[in-house]
């Protein structure tokens, strides 16, 4: 059986379908992992010690289990929790969602330290504490920090969502495994979504040294 590269081209639009649904669900599964990744990163810093103890909590457990099985337990196990089932789409996306949190907060957490301390002593002499010191001090000043590192995220939450195949979800890499097996060619089929997930992450990674020295710069005047 010999190799043929023009294979894949006879599926080009169901790749197509299979890798916005990939796209669509890590623009998803980023957005809401950074907000819950700051309001974790705030939490790290509460006072109130089991909030710190319950941040701390998930941050370690989601980093340090395999995004795999951190996917199985919420689409098999859930369920059990909730008395019904969400479906394939709604697991996916608050399974890699949790996974997003954990690790942006630890982004967040890195770029609030950089952040000096006197400008949260001027905000508290101006009397801005709280909620506005968090949205409009802080929270800017951290995104503008956390900037690459929260792009790196974006690339590799985009590969992670290769796992999603695992659970029925018809993505870039399902779509691609099921025209495999069904062709009976898994060499040509997937080198084709092997290139596909290249080409969308490449330049991204380009895109965050560019933005990183940027804002270096930036920050350095």
């Amino acid at each position: 059986m010999h190799f043929d590269p023009t294979l894949p081209l006879k599926y080009w639009d169901a790749l197509l379908i299979g890798l916005w649904m990939s796209l669509r669900l890590t623009l998803i599964c980023l957005v809401l992992g950074v907000a819950l990744g700051f309001l974790t990163s705030q939490a790290r810093r509460a006072r109130f010690a089991p909030l710190r103890a319950l941040a701390v909590l998930y941050v370690e457990l989601f980093r340090g289990t395999p995004v795999l099985i951190q996917l199985f337990w919420i689409f098999y196990c859930l369920p059990l929790l909730l008395g019904f089932e969400p479906g394939n789409f709604a697991s996916a996306v608050i399974a890699l969602s949790l996974y997003a949190g954990a690790i942006t907060s630890e982004t967040f957490r890195a770029s609030l330290k950089s952040i000096p301390r006197e400008q949260y002593d001027t905000c508290r002499a101006l009397g801005i504490t709280g909620l506005s010191l968090a949205l409009w001090v802080v929270m800017p000043q951290a995104l503008l920090r956390a900037i690459p590192t929260l792009l790196s995220n974006a690339v590799a939450l985009f590969k992670e969502s290769a796992l999603i195949s695992a659970v029925g979800m018809a993505d870039l890499m399902f779509i691609g495994s099921s025209i495999s097996n069904r062709t009976g060619r898994p060499v040509e089929m997937l080198t084709a979504v092997a290139i596909i997930y290249f080409v969308v992450a490449f330049p991204l990674t380009r895109v965050v040294g560019r933005v990183e020295a940027r804002i270096l710069r930036r920050l350095a005047v």
